[in-house]
């Protein structure tokens, strides 16, 4: 039996580019890819916010806090429904142009994810899942330099990776796509960027 590949990678549903990614690691894990992955909260206000600045517990920023913490609270109390929510809150912000700040459209979506959505929320408003973003965030950013989403890191590396393509259901080339990512991350720690001057499209 072999031993399933490790890593870890942040995300915050705001990101077009944290869905591209994350669809291909999700369409992966439902094709069979054997990953163990760990979803690490990044609060995109806080990684962009001027040096020094803080953002948490700034009421202006609550409510953009909203359907990470959600994503949280699966993930931590409702593991089973995970993966069909986080793809479901992706999709109510990106494909469907809904304000994830909105409790009615994270509500919709938890829904559409299985999961008890009422449950979810009042979990949310218990505050702790707040707490757990700050310390994942700011563990990754102390630790490990992190600056944005997604960013894929294996043991001590982390890199942040701009995926310009979706994988369409297609779980073999989705598959690919992140084998590719990690590959670079494992085996050739010398190539520091790598970046398109034009896009093709």
């Amino acid at each position: 039996m072999t031993t399933p590949l490790t890593f870890s990678v942040t995300w915050d549903y705001r990101c077009p580019f944290a869905r591209n990614g994350h669809e291909h690691i999700l369409d992966a894990l439902e094709a069979g890819a054997e990953w163990d992955v760990t979803f690490v909260p990044y609060f995109l206000n806080q990684g962009m916010g001027s040096e020094g600045q803080q953002t948490w517990g700034d009421p202006s920023h609550q409510a953009d806090l909203l359907a990470l913490a959600a994503g949280v609270v699966v993930r931590d109390r409702f593991p089973d429904y995970f993966l069909a929510v986080h793809r479901s809150l992706f999709t109510a912000r990106h494909d469907e142009a809904g304000d994830l700040r909105d409790r009615d459209v994270v509500h919709g979506a938890l829904t559409r994810g299985g999961v008890d959505a009422d449950a979810v929320l009042a979990e949310v408003d218990a505050g702790w899942p707040a707490e757990v973003i700050r310390a994942e965030h700011d563990r990754c950013v102390d630790q490990l330099d992190v600056f944005g989403v997604p960013t894929f890191i294996v043991d001590d590396d982390a890199v942040f990776a701009r995926l310009m393509t979706r994988p369409g259901g297609d779980g073999q080339v989705a598959k690919a796509t992140i084998d590719r990512v990690l590959d670079l991350i494992g085996k050739h720690p010398e190539l520091n960027e790598f970046k398109h001057t034009r896009l093709s499209r």
